[in-house]
């Protein structure tokens, strides 16, 4: 043993390594409450105990093994929020795989995309987006192994080459694996994609350490426990959904996650009152919604401890009106794909601090640093804590960041540094190390939720014949918090904003969600003396364009 340990450590590094894992964080809980309800689908108008789910897990995991399906093969799911999508999450723990799922309003193209990226042995996709998966896979370099259709009503058939998913689960056994230790502490477990400074998706490994202190995190700032009940408004192909009381933390402390597939507000506030419902989690955008229906239908909310939205900033006034008429208890956290949320605003931060990003998380640390154009400001290099100087925001979240990107080292090395992570914000902080976030380096629009960046937009766009160059901003909208907007010089006269429409609509590398909602035809855009688009500069525009209705809406 080495000199420099003061006691026998074998034991203990033995116990961290090999079996300090999620998946043993969930195996707990099903002995401990093995009847207790652990996920409710109200489409289906069914539950599973913890018992029941693990069943459900193993058949997969079986189904998998049977495929082929080995020690860090990438099994890749494209699906809404479901009670598979759940199934898809654990069970390739079970056998060392890695779990993999991608937005499902990803086009054609770009899923092909990530297809080939990460080359999962089996590829499963929602009957919702049955066209797309399609043609994403006749696209794709790379074929895998197994395709299988998921669809909650039953009603959809497969395409040629895939079957359901009752059809490849059907006669396995719903007994444990028995794979002793499939997975070390350091493994990749969950794989997830995020835009990067290309627009092009990039992969994040998330190991046993990320899951498991993410859940911590979670658990410890909400709080959450065991009797609680959780149900994500977003997407759970998101950090923020699966992870902020997602299936990832609710499971790992005992609770039951309530599977709402799509956000509508009357849905949502139904689900609350009829399944009491504890905890809320989505975008600011969707608090607005939920406010103006509860005004005019009350629901019972009783039973909700708390609403948490990331994503986007809470404005004070806005942030008020949510505490007085559906809780009192908002939460506010503020982060990446990379390091999940880095920054939180609890109830007693709101409504003084809204606006601002919150102070950093209990085990994470959030500072403001100088800008340089040719490198990377030390971790110490802060700017002036006084709320004014603008700087790059930086995080260092060891627990619940992997430091790496798949099959990527170069973007990493824009990212990653000394331990930190540099995520292209920019903002200024207070005394108290509040953080306020005022732009993005990248000039990146959050709409609902989902990061555009306008470089894709606007490559898209200038394909167009008629086209001559386009820049894209986004504007604020109340429904998403931001819309996508195109400035347009013309290399045809006849050029309109009809035939941009179906252009965006019907391009293969461009999701529905990404394209322009509004268009301005113009005769020349900014650029700067080295020849960059000022995209700030066409912020501005579309702001005040926006206000004397210059912009057309599609």
């Amino acid at each position: 043993m080495p000199d420099r340990y003061t006691y026998d450590v074998t034991m203990f590094k033995d116990y961290f390594e090999h079996e300090f894992t999620y998946l043993n964080g969930f195996l707990r809980n099903v002995r401990r409450y093995a009847k207790k309800t652990a996920l409710t689908c109200p489409i289906r108008e069914k539950s599973w105990s913890y018992a029941e789910l693990n069943a459900e897990c193993n058949r997969l995991a079986h189904a998998l093994l049977a495929d082929g399906v080995q020690k860090h093969d990438v099994v890749m799911y494209q699906l809404l929020n479901s009670a598979e999508f759940t199934f898809l999450y654990l069970a390739p723990q079970k056998i060392g795989a890695i779990n993999c799922p991608i937005n499902f309003r990803l086009s054609e193209g770009e899923t092909a995309f990530i297809i080939d990226d990460s080359k999962p042995k089996v590829y499963f996709y929602d009957a919702d987006i049955k066209e797309t998966a399609e043609k994403a896979l006749e696209m794709a370099k790379h074929k895998p192994r197994r395709v299988v259709m998921v669809d909650v009503r039953g009603t959809e058939k497969p395409f040629a080459g895939s079957i359901t998913y009752e059809e490849y689960v059907r006669d396995y056994s719903d007994k444990d694996p028995e794979i002793t230790r499939p997975t070390h502490i350091y493994d990749e477990t969950t794989r997830l994609y995020t835009s990067g400074t290309t627009g092009m998706p990039k992969g994040v490994p998330i190991n046993n350490i990320n899951e498991i202190f993410t859940a911590h995190d979670v658990i410890m700032h909400f709080p959450l426990a065991p009797a609680d009940k959780t149900m994500n408004m977003s997407p759970w192909f998101h950090r923020g959904g699966l992870h902020s009381g997602g299936p990832c933390p609710t499971f790992y402390i005992g609770g039951e996650v309530v599977v709402l597939r799509q956000f509508h507000p009357r849905t949502c506030l139904e689900y609350v009152e009829k399944y009491g419902v504890t905890y809320l989690i989505g975008a600011p955008p969707m608090l607005k919604l939920l406010h103006d229906y509860q005004l005019k239908n009350q629901k019972d909310l009783s039973k909700l401890k708390g609403i948490i939205t990331m994503g986007a900033p809470l404005e004070k006034e806005a942030c008020i009106k949510f505490q007085k008429v559906l809780t009192p208890n908002i939460f506010n956290g503020y982060g990446t794909t990379e390091a999940f949320w880095n920054t939180f605003l609890r109830p007693y931060d709101l409504p003084q601090k809204a606006g601002s990003a919150g102070r950093s998380c209990t085990d994470d640390e959030a500072v403001v640093v100088k800008i340089y154009p040719d490198r990377l400001a030390e971790p110490d290099d802060y700017v002036a804590t006084d709320n004014t100087e603008v700087g790059e925001i930086i995080v260092k979240a060891p627990a619940k960041c992997a430091y790496s990107y798949i099959n990527n080292p170069d973007d990493a090395k824009k990212v990653f540094y000394k331990g930190w992570i540099y995520i292209g914000d920019l903002g200024t902080w207070d005394e108290n190390h509040y953080i306020t976030v005022v732009g993005r380096k990248d000039d990146m629009i959050i709409s609902a939720g989902e990061n555009i960046h306008p470089v894709q937009v606007e490559e898209v766009l200038n394909e167009h014949p008629k086209v001559k160059e386009s820049i894209v901003t986004g504007v604020p909208d109340e429904t998403r918090g931001a819309a996508v907007v195109a400035y347009v010089i013309k290399a045809d006269p006849s050029l309109t904003v009809k035939e941009l429409d179906e252009h965006c609509r019907n391009h293969p590398m461009l999701a529905l969600y990404k394209k322009p909602r509004y268009y301005r035809f113009v005769e020349e855009i900014p650029f700067t003396a080295t020849g960059k688009k000022m995209h700030y500069k066409v912020e501005e525009w579309a702001v005040e364009d926006k206000k004397k209705g210059l912009l057309k809406k599609v």
